[in-house]
């Protein structure tokens, strides 16, 4: 390591982390040969190099990509999130090159960013089977696990010995260097089990093979949604699970890097969908892209309202007789939506990450209901005697209508907060049940039936405990 970047790593605390960034703008830019610089380069990840790129100048990436060389700069690559700019650097040959160097499935990402001219001229340089491998991944929709899986696997075959299912594994581990686990094969292709390489290591030459291979390891499909099959990967704890064809044969693996993305990709679906978009947003998205992903929810937002607007004019004679109760309807609608914001979560939540059975599901709605009942309790409480003497002492109104209305602010609190647990808690269960994505309507759904109930509970009890029995108005 140089003597600057020593430096700057010797002034960092034991516990701290290093500033790598400022250590390789350090060395790039240091005047260094560049035969000195591929040495000092392999001290930093691969990851930390890419994030240095968007720092640079357009000459010293390109000094930068000799450096490194092909195989290095394709495992750069991958971390890069707008590589169109880079890639456009490159001449073609140097840029299919590094395609090729490429595991398929981070091969299908970087072409995906690119327009269709420029991935056309790209993949007819690629070498046949990289891009044959680009074409398989690629023919299946992005919501199927085959979109997902990488061809970088290990195969052997199942009547092979020990001693030739290890001179198979040296052979392929030459291009393919997910060797953890190694999948077996019958003799006409289709899966038949996995073993752990450790197994093959320290297996005597004379163990049959067949002792080492575990036949229930668990597959998928290729045309299986993504969706569905996040829950079952996750319970596995394994490095790769194999993707199979309707033939059962091997066509590629997911492995637990792929399955974080996958978990990530559709954590970031749900979280837009709860927020009323479409399709999660981006920060260098053009603006009619943004806006045509938010409005369809909004549309949908803006007729519920007008339910819920219309209900409140049922009301009209309530609230010109009692102008003052008006003000608090806000504070009504807000807590429930809280409340069954609340409720949502905890519900999606748990039911991504366990399948729960019936009894269990009954018990989570019983267990809201009870949150959303003491909750509504204490602070409708807290309401009724708080806001009652606000309209005694500030507002200057008699103790029988303050307490009253603050009664009337107290028990709506109490029903509100009690459905929106409820509904947070029975809306994304019905729909997981019936086959639609929880995250989807949920929200939208549950704050139209919140506003609901708030406003008839509260009006209706203000037009009948204070117009009706005590006659205030």
């Amino acid at each position: 390591m140089s003597e600057e970047i020593k430096k700057i790593a010797s002034e960092e605390s034991a516990l701290s982390r290093r500033d790598y960034a400022e250590e390789l703008l350090l060395l790039i830019r240091s005047g260094r040969p560049l035969v000195e610089w591929r040495e000092l380069l392999q001290e930093y990840h691969d990851s930390d190099i890419a994030d240095l790129l968007e720092e640079l100048t357009p000459e010293e990436r390109r000094r930068l990509y000799r450096v490194l060389g092909t195989e290095r700069m394709s495992q750069v690559f991958t971390y890069l999130t707008d590589v169109g700019t880079y890639i456009d650097e490159l001449d073609l040959q140097s840029a299919a090159d590094l395609i090729d160097e490429m595991d398929a499935d981070d091969a299908v990402d970087l072409l995906d960013e690119l327009d269709t001219d420029k991935r056309q001229e790209l993949i007819e340089l690629l070498d046949e089977d990289v891009a044959e491998d680009i074409r398989l991944i690629d023919s299946y929709d992005d919501t199927c696990i085959g979109s997902r899986m990488t061809t970088n696997y290990v195969a052997v075959g199942r009547d092979l010995t020990v001693k030739q299912a290890m001179r198979s594994l040296i052979r392929q581990a030459a291009d393919n260097d997910n060797i953890s686990t190694l999948f077996v094969l019958e003799n006409d292709g289709t899966f038949y089990g996995a073993m752990d390489l450790k197994d093959l290591i320290i297996a005597r030459e004379d163990t049959p093979l067949e002792d080492l291979i575990v036949t229930s390891f668990p597959f998928v499909y290729a045309t299986e949604s993504v969706e569905e099959c996040i829950e079952e990967l996750k319970e596995y704890s394994e490095d790769s699970i194999p993707v199979l064809g309707k033939d059962n044969r091997l066509l590629g693996v997911i492995t637990a890097h792929d399955l974080v993305e996958a978990v990530d990709e559709e954590l970031g679906e749900d979280y837009a969908r709860l927020a009323g978009l479409t399709e999660q947003d981006d920060m260098r998205e053009p603006l009619f892209s943004s806006l045509r992903k938010r409005i369809p929810w909004l549309l949908i937002l803006l007729l519920l309202s007008l339910v819920v607007s219309g209900v409140v004019t049922v009301f009209e004679p309530v609230m010109q007789s009692l102008t003052l109760i008006t003000c608090f309807q806000s504070l009504i609608l807000g807590m429930a939506g809280n409340v069954g914001t609340q409720s949502l979560a905890v519900t999606i939540r748990v039911l991504m990450d366990d399948n729960l059975s019936g009894r269990e599901q009954l018990q989570l709605v019983f267990k809201e209901l009870r949150i959303g009942l003491l909750n509504g309790g204490v602070l409708g409480a807290l309401s009724f005697v708080c806001i009652g003497v606000y309209i005694w002492l500030i507002q200057g109104e008699t103790s029988l209508f303050a307490f009253a209305a603050s009664g009337c602010i107290g028990v709506s609190l109490l029903l509100a907060m009690a459905v929106a647990s409820l509904t947070g808690t029975v809306v994304p269960i019905t729909f997981k049940k019936i086959g639609v994505d929880p995250a989807v309507a949920s929200g939208p759904l549950i704050t139209t039936i919140n506003d609901l109930v708030a406003v008839v509970t509260y009006y209706g009890l203000a037009w009948i405990l204070l117009l009706q029995v005590l006659q205030l108005a």
